[in-house]
């Protein structure tokens, strides 16, 4: 096939990548929100959200204002633009912006695109915490605007590159200051020696320990030689062709020199807390060890004490049980598969608690469609039951009453609050308790089922973030708090003599605490319990780095996830009524007065007006494309793409000239011109193209083709992981075959439809787990002269056994099939299907191959230093292959075959390239051998 070919091939792909449907596999992003848009325009914003949010919008606005003008006074900086803000209610709504045209994971938590400027964030539930991401993202901004400042202004044409830890580490410092979180994970990393040093960082990349590495460091370098150093790095960058001289321009310090004394003021304040605290697999008992596991609960069952837990210890988030006899080295029993069925599309990994009650039902919450829903789990029979379909896009931590009839959960409505619901099993209907923009969650019962203790910031100093204990009574609604202080005390479990067990910063890190009197039972909140006279604390751990998620177990131990080594493992602390007695017991100081408070809102004069949503289009790219042919000469053309600011619709453009000769030269235009329109569920694209050229393919050997028409594509996603695809294409086509000088001229009319599946897990080079399949059935006929008349029948089946965390076996059963009247052929050949034969040698109208891999792990990381530098390759993976196939018209013939092993390099995150050698087989004896080098995910 000619290099023109194959640049044709390339560029309609380009044009459609914003289609699903033009997608050969891949999960899918679902619209099913029909978004109604507004614009809220401020001082320095334009603020895009949908009527539901309408409050939370203006929330955001105003603290995006207050952070500009932070950073503005900060950076001496102006940004010459309006800035695009576009705000979603919650995450699952997050999903599914067309901002960005890949999924969207659970962890991103929001992002600032160069193209179009533009900051998207979606609110979780918490609005401390959406202050938070505002913040983070619009240090981005500045960051950009302070970094193409100083290149325009010192017209330099190299400069230094700023690095990921230090774009994501100030944004966090200037946003967050210091927190918790930050100082257990320095705390761990000092203490278990796991940070990178600030040189080697590039080696973590976009890790969450590189965040917080990167916060630190910033922190170290304000605190050491003034805060405005750091304005002072950004403003020499054109100093330097490296960071690291950059640093050392500005800090007087080598990155080397640097790191030492980081690393040795982390020391000498990390390592005295030794003295009086401990490492949580020290003090406490572990129960596991491998895979990142939270959320403990605890059941009987089967005759067993066990604790049940969400985990992700393959790459999928499921729900697992463990007996608590069992050594942390026994693997526990899978109960619940998560992330491969629509029913059970996504957990939350780290937020929502499970639930047992007496009768042995867990209780649980999954992703399925556009929200949350209510699962139980009969761990006897292992049945699960939904209970039905909620106006809630986020359910988080159910518990169950005591008598089991009840369920109180925490929920996430389209507004973007976050308050309690109570169910009742038996009538399926849903209370809402409280209504507010309060963030209340983490609910739990009292042991006489009268009252519940949750995790709320409506206290003094809430709108900062702070987050206290309070109590409700079910029947009066009454609500009174329990802890008091600038803390975050979180996560809340009722005993059954009536000590509340919680997760708190109280002494630095989150650690277990204890509110309340033991054995003073389950009381409901009467005329003796309020703020005049708070509960005695206790401290109960004393943890260097962290415990979250307190669970009580029918004895007097305690299950929770502790934090060491940078994961999350589940433990128990046992010898409790030891540790109740020996704890110092704080009595709090009388509570401050409470008045209620609201969050401020974008008012007067800096809200200038809010109108509903027009499209407007801004270029994506444009970019040039030579190619260089030895047969056909130089060609070349422009393409340039455009949408709007919502990503909703785009339209993309190709020009290009392929002419050899002057007089060719309006012959050899070729144009293409794609819609595509992903505003709603069902996705769809038209396009308009004129293609003409000369091509060639092993089964027709070289002829000119003139064609032009029009097609159209309809995406229909059933689920995150199925969908239904329609296509059409309607064209003229000449064309000249120059071997038998005979010409074709024809009006051809292709349908297609398809259906495609795939839930696969994906490894460093290429997919370990589940399945994909494509099915297509179609037909082509000429309308005009029936010169062309084929049917299409084309299947691509792929399944991934997985034998162990990083061991798989593939296989892949592809056939495609033309038969008619002039059927198009495929071709087959290279690294990416039948290997041992050279790319796309095998050519006919029909295609079939059999393909086996074993994958295993073959180098993690390999670097290869040179005196100037050096590159680093990561996730080497070795394969070992059997493939069988052939390309035929009328007669199948012999097999085709090779065997063979090959490596996979992965490079930059993204490009994988392959080496494979054997030998190629007609299974009846060994052929010739082979070396291929090419590129390419594994299949």
């Amino acid at each position: 096939m000619s290099s023109r070919r194959i640049l044709i091939l390339i560029t309609l792909a380009v044009f459609t990548a914003g289609l699903k449907s033009q997608y050969y596999f891949g999960r899918n992003k679902v619209q099913y929100t029909p978004f109604e848009w507004h614009i809220l325009k401020t001082e320095h914003f334009d603020v895009y959200y949908y009527p539901e949010m309408d409050s939370l919008a203006e929330i955001g606005a105003y603290y995006a204002e207050e952070a500009y003008r932070r950073l503005q006074n900060r950076l001496n900086q102006d940004i010459m633009r309006r800035i695009p803000l576009v705000f979603y209610s919650s995450h699952f709504h997050f999903q599914e912006t067309n901002t960005l045209p890949y999924l969207i994971p659970q962890g991103l938590g929001g992002f600032f695109e160069f193209i179009k400027g533009r900051v998207v964030i979606p609110s979780d539930g918490s609005v401390p915490r959406f202050k938070h991401v505002i913040g983070h993202e619009l240090v981005h901004v500045f960051e950009r605007s302070v970094e193409v400042r100083v290149v325009q202004t010192h017209r330099s044409l190299r400069h230094a590159a700023i690095p990921l830890w230090f774009t994501e580490g100030l944004a966090e410092f200037w946003s967050e200051g210091w927190d918790e979180e930050a100082e257990m994970i320095i705390r761990d990393g000092i203490i278990n020696q796991t940070l990178v040093p600030i040189q080697s960082l590039w080696s973590i990349q976009g890790s969450y320990l590189m965040y917080k590495e990167g916060q630190a460091i910033l922190k170290f370098i304000s605190e050491t030689y003034g805060d405005y150093k750091i304005r002072q790095i950004l403003e020499n960058l054109w100093e330097a062709d490296t960071f690291s001289g950059v640093l050392e321009k500005t800090l007087g310090k080598d990155i080397n020199s640097l790191n030492e004394a980081w690393m040795y003021a982390l020391k000498k304040r990390v390592y005295p807390l030794m003295a009086g605290e401990d490492l949580p697999e020290m003090k406490s008992r572990k129960l596991t060890e491998e895979g990142f596991n939270t959320v403990p609960c605890f059941a009987r069952y089967n005759n067993e004490r066990r604790v049940i837990f969400v985990a992700n210890r393959d790459g999928y988030t499921s729900i697992y049980s463990k007996n608590l006899a069992d050594l942390p080295d026994v693997r526990p029993q899978l109960l619940i598969r998560g992330e491969k069925t629509p029913q059970i599309e996504s957990m939350h990994l780290q937020r929502s608690r499970l639930d047992v009650d007496k009768r042995g039902r867990l209780i649980f919450t999954a992703k399925s469609g556009p929200h949350d829903m209510l699962y139980i789990f009969d761990l006897k029979s292992g049945k699960t039951e939904g209970l039905g379909e909620s106006q809630l896009v986020s359910i988080l931590s159910p518990a169950w009453s005591p008598d089991g009839d009840r369920i109180v959960f925490s929920g996430i409505d389209p507004s973007g609050r976050q308050d309690l619901y109570l169910l009742e099993i038996s009538s399926r209907e849903t209370r809402r308790l409280t209504f507010d923009y309060y963030d209340d969650h983490d609910p739990d019962w009292s042991p006489d089922g009268k009252t519940i203790v949750f995790a709320s910031n409506r206290c003094v100093s809430g709108e900062s973030g702070s987050i206290n204990l309070f109590l409700m009574q079910i029947e009066t609604g009454k609500i009174v708090q329990l802890t008091h202080g600038d803390f975050h005390d979180r996560q809340p479990a009722w005993s059954v003599n009536g000590l509340i067990a919680f997760s708190s910063d109280r002494n630095g890190t989150p650690n277990l605490w204890a509110v309340g009197y033991p054995d003073s039972g389950g009381t409901a909140v009467d005329e003796s319990i309020d703020n005049r006279r708070p509960y005695p604390l206790r401290q109960l751990t004393h943890w260097i780095t962290g415990a979250y998620f307190p669970s009580w177990t029918d004895s007097a131990t305690i299950l929770f996830t502790a934090f060491q080594n940078f994961g999350f493992q589940i433990n128990e602390l046992t010898q409790l009524p030891e540790i109740l007695n020996t704890a110092k017991v704080i009595q709090p100081e009388p509570a401050k007065q409470f008045r209620s408070w609201s969050y401020p809102k974008i008012s007067g004069a800096k809200r200038l007006s809010n109108i509903r949503y027009r499209r407007k289009f801004s270029l994506d790219f444009a970019q040039s494309q030579i190619i260089q042919d030895p047969i056909y000469g130089t060609s070349g053309g422009g393409q340039v793409g455009i949408s709007d600011m919502l990503g909703n619709e785009q339209y993309y453009f190709l020009l290009f000239n392929n002419a050899r000769t002057r007089s060719d030269f309006w012959d050899g235009f070729n144009l293409a011109v794609t819609r595509v329109d992903q505003t709603y569920r069902v996705n769809h694209a038209e396009g308009l193209y004129r293609l003409a050229g000369l091509y060639y393919n092993g089964y027709e050997g070289y002829f000119y083709e003139r064609r032009y028409g029009g097609f159209g594509s309809v995406s229909y996603p059933l689920n995150a992981f199925d969908r239904i695809e329609s296509n059409l294409n309607i064209r003229r086509s000449d064309k000249n075959e120059f071997t038998e000088e005979k010409t074709r001229i024809a009006t051809l009319v292709s349908n297609f439809f398809s259906y495609v599946h795939d839930n696969s897990l994906w490894g460093p080079t290429g997919p370990m787990d589940g399945s994909r399949y494509r099915i297509t059935i179609g037909n082509t006929v000429d309308i005009q002269n029936a010169n062309v008349n084929f049917t299409t029948l084309i299947f691509d089946l792929r399944h991934y056994f997985r034998l162990g965390l990083r061991l798989c076996h593939a296989v892949r059963v592809w056939g495609q099939f033309n038969q008619g009247k002039e059927p198009y052929p495929f071709a087959m050949g290279g690294s990416w299907d039948l290997r041992g034969y050279r790319l796309w040698s095998l050519w006919g109208p029909k295609l079939f191959l059999f393909s086996n891999e074993f994958r295993f792990p073959f180098i993690d990381h390999f670097y290869l230093g040179f005196p100037f530098g050096g590159i680093g390759f990561s996730a080497i993976r070795g394969a070992l292959f059997v493939d069988a196939g052939n390309v035929w018209d009328k007669r199948f013939g012999n097999w085709k075959g090779s065997v063979g092993a090959g490596i996979r390099f992965r490079l930059g995150g993204y490009l994988v390239l392959r080496l494979d050698t054997g030998r190629k087989t007609d299974f009846k004896q060994l052929g010739q051998s082979f070396t291929q080098f090419f590129f390419g995910w594994d299949f």
